[in-house]
């Protein structure tokens, strides 16, 4: 699937580091991202910086072929309360884009909708105790087919270079690493 445009949601209480490094990492790779604010134009993160999404998500209506999910609480939980949240999320799995989901996203996001089943995942340390249809890893990041879930914010860096490799390439991918120079 060649990837066109991708999304990534910002809910109040995101965790800035999962969120702003993603941002950042994939607009520098030249990817046409857009924020969406589930809870609004201007989002609070869990540490109270205010991010000023590119669209609020109740009046975004284009197709998106990627979705990255930042982790944080309650970010998460917003997210997966949101019905128009929860219906991209699996609109976008459904066509089989890519599902990018970091920290406690993986787990109160993406397995109460059913896209870990049987999936190899992770996710922050502790959150993966409920997981009985899931294959926890304690991997920084774990990709399995169209998902690619990571730890936390330690690891965003490399959770993004991830999502930069599977849709730009890993050309990409490794010009980011060195350009922000990310440990080898």
């Amino acid at each position: 699937m060649e990837y066109k445009r991708v999304a990534l949601l910002l809910a109040d209480g995101f965790e800035e580091v999962e969120a702003v490094t993603p941002i950042d990492f994939l607009r520098r790779a030249g990817l046409d991202l857009v924020t969406l604010g589930v809870t609004g134009l201007q989002v609070t993160g869990g540490h109270n910086i205010i991010i000023h999404a590119d669209k609020k998500l109740e009046d975004f209506s284009q197709e998106v072929d990627a979705l990255v999910i930042p982790g944080g609480m309650p970010g998460a939980a917003n997210i997966a309360a949101s019905d128009k949240a929860v219906k991209l999320i699996e609109d976008v799995y459904r066509k089989d884009g890519l599902i990018a989901a970091i920290c406690a996203a993986p787990a109160v996001v993406l397995y109460p909708l059913g896209i870990l089943d049987t999936r190899k995942a992770t996710c922050f340390p502790g959150f993966e105790k409920e997981w009985t249809r899931a294959n926890f890893s304690p991997e920084r990041v774990v990709i399995d087919g169209n998902v690619i879930t990571s730890r936390g914010a330690g690891t965003a860096a490399e959770f993004s270079e991830a999502i930069i490799a599977r849709l730009a390439g890993d050309a990409a991918a490794a010009d980011i690493h060195s350009r922000t120079l990310q440990k080898n």
